[in-house]
């Protein structure tokens, strides 16, 4: 599963590749909790062991989906 953090004031996104065994539910309740009060740091520890810390003020969004999502390119109608 991957996480994108965006961060407020960078153009820049964190890209976390988070282990085969992480719970979508469990890490989007853990964000909320995190992200609620608007203090605090979110971490997370990536498939190879590495931890990412970002301050819970500074994130603009976070973004949850699967490795075997497709890229897409270009424009998209719906």
């Amino acid at each position: 599963m991957d996480v994108r953090i965006g961060v407020t004031y960078s153009a820049k996104e964190i890209d976390v590749e988070m282990g085969d065994d992480a719970d979508v539910v469990e890490l989007r309740n853990e964000i909320e909790a995190v992200l609620g009060d608007g203090e605090g740091v979110l971490w997370l520890t990536d498939r190879k062991g590495r931890q990412v810390g970002v301050p819970a003020a500074k994130v603009a969004y976070v973004e949850i989906g699967s490795p075997t999502d497709a890229r897409r390119i270009g424009f998209g109608g719906s």
